[in-house]
């Protein structure tokens, strides 16, 4: 049975450091150069892709439905076709639903962006405001965290629990102050833990009662798609449905897009809203653009074909990562259960897995792992401004690399847990002493 590490000796814990010291040389002699600093897709993903290059070419017809030439101006909401294969997607109605360009972030950015100067249907612009402020569910999402950062606008962190943010302080906040406009959410395999909301959590937010009457949820459904498994799957509940319900319809902005079913760089990105919503959108849209790229978005519906075809394709990403996650989960188990030296999350989907280190660990891990060759997402990214509080959390990202390079790299980075919690152990008992 394996031994905590809080219950070894001084003397078992030196000679355990001495042993692993030993072999985190060995690993660093052989100049690995292994990256998992990012959550991208792999070479084998983008492939299964690659039928879009010839779903057109100089001979197709590229006229929509109802007649439209997809090489023309017009269509500011995007084609019919394509609206009505992400609103499968997306769970919406493809009547509220505006197709963007390749990047959900960047629809993300421009919405921040456009109710800063102007405010959101009809309430004063953010920027003439003396403050304003964001919720962030917490570990999150870097970039959401440094868009709203880049505006001046100050991230309040929330602690999400196992059943999404803890709703009772977001309730709470957002009654009381009216500075706060907004929060963050990935609502499904959440980045980065892997957790999807509860339906109880889902429903709470559809009723929140914000002071702020331009508060709104900004719902970036980025794994709606994502299983790793064809039975065993999360399930979520469509929160503008749940709005509606709950009578409050405009609350919520759902971002989406195919960036990691397709191509990351050429993919096709969305918005869901409310029909108050879509018109606050298009009165601002209507001075940005004449129509966004409707070739890339027919590419896309003669490629999948209806939403059958976009799930039969997920099955195929999922063949490819659920090996790369098992074998992260395996190796964590292998390696570190039972030394009470961390904790991770075991998502059914999404792409990523969280670590809890021990306090005052994290930075030192991920230092210690990149000296060895491997590059982790840096610690205190998930976090708003990347100041962890208890230098805990890291993100382990599995999808880039082979599984062998990724065997190797969590070999490593357990060696380096170990190393880290052993030093830090000896400190504190140093400090008591």
């Amino acid at each position: 049975m394996t031994k905590a590490y809080s219950q070894m000796t001084t003397e078992e814990l030196n000679a355990e450091l001495a042993e692993l010291r030993v072999q985190y040389k060995k690993v660093q002699a052989l100049g690995m150069h292994l990256d998992m600093s990012r959550g991208k897709p792999c070479q084998e993903q983008l492939d299964l892709s690659m039928g879009m290059m010839e779903v057109l070419d100089s001979t197709s017809d590229l006229t929509c439905e109802d007649g439209m030439d997809c090489r023309n101006y017009g269509q500011l909401t995007g084609i019919r076709e394509a609206r009505e294969l992400l609103g499968d997607m997306m769970e919406n109605n493809p009547k509220d639903i505006i197709i963007y360009g390749n990047s959900s972030l960047n629809v993300m950015f421009d919405t921040i962006s456009r109710v800063w100067t102007h405010g959101v249907m009809g309430n004063t612009p953010w920027c003439k405001l003396d403050e304003v402020k964001f919720l962030c569910p917490t570990p999150g999402y870097d970039r959401h965290f440094g868009i709203t950062e880049f505006f001046g606008i100050k991230n309040i962190p929330v602690p999400m629990t196992p059943e999404g943010p803890d709703m009772d302080i977001v309730e709470k906040l957002v009654a009381e102050d009216a500075s706060i406009k907004g929060i963050w959410c990935v609502p499904k395999y959440s980045n980065p833990q892997g957790i999807s909301y509860s339906d109880e959590t889902v429903r709470r937010f559809a009723r929140l009662e914000p002071a702020a009457p331009d508060f709104r949820i900004f719902w970036d459904n980025a794994y709606g798609m994502h299983h790793l498994y064809d039975h065993h799957q999360d399930h979520l509940i469509e929160i503008l449905a749940e709005c509606k319900r709950a009578g409050n319809p405009d609350l919520v902005y759902k971002f989406a897009s195919t960036s990691k079913i397709t191509f990351p760089g050429s993919g096709i990105a969305a918005i869901a809203t409310s029909p108050n919503n879509m018109e606050d959108f298009l009165t601002y849209l209507s001075h940005q653009t004449i129509g966004h790229d409707k070739v890339n978005q027919l590419r896309h519906v003669r490629f999948f074909k209806d939403i059958h075809g976009m799930v039969e394709h997920m099955r195929k990403h999922a063949d490819i990562l659920r090996p790369k996650f098992e074998a992260v989960i395996d190796i964590l188990n292998e390696d570190l259960e039972g030394l009470e030296i961390g904790s991770w999350t075991k998502p059914l989907g999404g792409y990523f897995i969280m670590f809890s280190a021990m306090p005052g660990c994290a930075k030192d891990i991920v230092s210690r792992a990149k000296k060895a060759g491997v590059t982790m997402t840096n610690a205190g990214a998930t976090w708003p401004y990347g100041m962890d509080p208890q230098d805990s959390d890291i993100r382990i990202a599995p999808t880039y690399p082979c599984l062998a390079d990724l065997t190797n790299a969590m070999r490593i980075f357990t060696l380096c847990v170990r190393i880290s919690s052993i030093k830090k152990i000896l400190r504190d008992r140093e400090a008591i002493a």
